[in-house]
């Protein structure tokens, strides 16, 4: 099997329109029904139900630690009624922070969640923000585990990586399959 790579020369917001035309070819090559989106304010999760319209979309949104204020900003960059008309949306904390935080400040030592969250980030903070992402969301229930999805990330704002993966619950963690990378900075 062949499959192209898309690498862009810088990460971030304006790679997202890309990155949803990219998605949204494969799944329909891959016949691929359902697609994670990282979103932590707004922007992505819109461009995402406009460009993956009849798709399974869920939207996820993380904090290290939620607070109202967090809460109150997951949609100041986007249109939340169309999101969530269009989407299932998942607000929770970051699958690779909450407890290893805990450690970190209490204790000074890292945790195992820490060390993933680190050695994904070798690969791009993108792709790493997608893996925790789908994560979360089969967590939640909210997308299968017996399936392929896609799963898109990026850093800091925006998209800027977007892989086909095999979720799993957290606690399968080193089951998950990334099945294909699509697209990803080549710098972050």
């Amino acid at each position: 099997m062949e499959s192209k790579i898309t690498y862009f020369e810088t990460a971030g917001k304006n790679n997202t329109d890309e990155v949803m035309a990219i998605a949204k070819a494969r799944a329909k090559e891959l016949n691929i029904k359902s697609a994670v989106v990282a979103s932590y304010r707004g922007y992505t999760a819109e461009k995402a139900v406009r460009a993956l319209d009849g798709l399974n979309i869920v939207i996820v949104g993380g904090f290290s630690h939620p607070t109202m204020v967090n809460l109150q900003e997951s949609f100041d960059e986007g249109d939340e009624s169309l999101v969530r008309s269009k989407a299932s949306v998942l607000i929770a904390t970051h699958l690779f922070s909450g407890m290893s935080r805990a450690l970190r400040k209490k204790y000074s030592s890292s945790s195992p969640e820490e060390i993933v969250a680190q050695a994904l980030r070798m690969i791009g903070v993108g792709v790493k923000v997608a893996i925790e992402s789908v994560i979360m969301a089969a967590d939640a229930g909210l997308v299968r585990t017996d399936e392929d999805v896609l799963a898109l990330g990026g850093t800091r704002k925006g998209a800027d990586a977007a892989i086909v993966v095999r979720p799993v619950n957290s606690q399968d963690l080193f089951d998950l399959k990334v099945k294909e990378i699509l697209c990803k900075p080549s710098n972050w």
